[in-house]
C-alpha cells in the first residue's frame, strides 16, 4: 500500500510538499503519479513518473510543481509552488509495480490541500 503525508493549508502564492512512500514486499516501482480531486470535480492528473525518470504535468500546474522520486526509498514527491485556490483538492498518490503478491496498482487515502487567505 501507499503512505502520503503533508498536505494543509496554505496561502495563495505559498508552497506545499507533499510525499507518498510505497511499503511492504515490493521488488520493483514502475509508475508514480499524484492525481487531485477538487470538491464536486473528477479526479485529475497532476503529474507522473516512470521508472526510466520521464515525467509530464498537467497544463495547468506546468512550471509551478515538480515531482521527484526516490527508487530506493520508493518515495515520490510533488513540490507545489505558486498555489492557487485552484489548486485546493485532495491529492492522492497512485503506484503501480511488482511485489511478493505480484502486480499492485495502488491508492493512497488521499491528503486535504487547501489554498486560501
Amino acid at each position: 500500500h501507499v503512505v502520503e503525508t503533508g498536505g494543509g493549508l496554505v496561502q495563495p502564492g505559498g508552497s506545499l510538499e507533499i510525499v507518498c512512500w510505497a511499503v511492504g514486499r515490493i521488488y520493483s516501482v514502475w509508475d508514480m503519479a499524484w492525481y487531485r480531486q477538487g470538491s464536486g470535480q473528477s479526479r485529475e492528473l497532476v503529474a507522473f513518473t516512470d521508472s526510466t525518470g520521464n515525467k509530464k504535468y498537467a497544463s495547468s500546474v506546468e512550471g509551478r510543481f515538480a515531482v521527484s522520486r526516490d527508487n530506493n526509498k520508493k518515495t515520490v514527491t510533488l513540490q507545489m509552488g505558486g498555489l492557487k485556490p485552484e489548486d485546493t483538492a485532495v491529492y492522492y498518490c497512485n503506484v503501480n509495480g511488482y511485489g511478493f503478491e505480484g502486480e499492485f496498482d495502488v491508492w493512497g487515502q488521499g491528503t486535504q490541500v487547501t489554498v486560501s487567505s
